[in-house]
C-alpha cells in the first residue's frame, strides 16, 4: 500500500504575485488549470475567498468516474498565501496550499500538499482503481506541475493583455 505524506512543485511566473494569487484563489476558474478539476463551486452564499468558505469541487481522473469533495479555505491572505482543506471519507485529510513570493517582475509560486489524516486501506483501494493507477504520488506530482504551467500561461497572457 502506498503513503502520501506531503509534495510540493515551484515555478516562476512573469506577474505580480496579486495577479497570480487572483487566479488560483477563485476557485471557480481551477477546471482551467487544474487536470483532476472538472468544475468548483462557491457554497453557502461564498463568491469569493475567505476564511471558512466552502465550495464543492467535482474531481476527474483519466476516464475513471468522478466524484465531489467539499473543502473550507483555512488561508485567504491576498497576495500571499491560499489554502484550503478536504476531507473525503476514506480519503483522508489534505491540506492544498499555493505561497506566492515576489520574485524579481514576477512572482515565485508553490503548490503543494500535506496529508493531516492519512487515507485508509479501503480509500487505497478506490484510488488505486479509480485515482490514476498504483502510483498515486506521481499522478499527483504530474497535476501539480500541469496545475503550475496552466496557472503560468493565462496569468502571463492576461499580465501582457494589462499592459497594452
Amino acid at each position: 500500500m502506498q503513503t502520501l505524506d506531503h509534495d510540493q512543485v515551484t515555478g516562476h511566473i512573469a506577474a505580480p504575485p496579486q495577479a497570480v494569487y487572483a487566479l488560483i484563489a477563485d476557485v471557480t476558474r481551477m477546471p482551467e488549470f487544474s487536470p483532476e478539476i472538472v468544475r468548483c463551486t462557491w457554497l453557502d452564499g461564498a463568491n469569493g475567498p475567505a476564511v471558512g468558505a466552502r465550495f464543492v469541487a467535482v474531481n476527474k481522473v483519466g476516464d475513471g468516474p468522478s466524484w465531489k469533495n467539499r473543502p473550507v479555505v483555512v488561508t485567504a491572505d491576498s497576495g500571499r498565501e491560499f489554502a484550503f482543506s478536504r476531507t473525503e471519507k476514506f480519503a483522508g485529510t489534505l491540506v492544498w496550499r499555493y505561497v506566492f513570493e515576489p520574485d524579481g517582475e514576477g512572482t515565485l509560486v508553490t503548490e503543494s500538499y500535506t496529508v493531516t489524516r492519512p487515507i485508509t486501506w479501503l480509500g487505497w483501494l478506490i484510488i488505486r482503481l479509480f485515482g490514476g493507477g498504483p502510483d498515486r504520488r506521481a499522478v499527483i506530482r504530474a497535476g501539480m506541475e500541469r496545475t503550475v504551467a496552466r496557472v503560468r500561461e493565462t496569468a502571463e497572457r492576461e499580465a501582457r493583455l494589462d499592459t497594452r
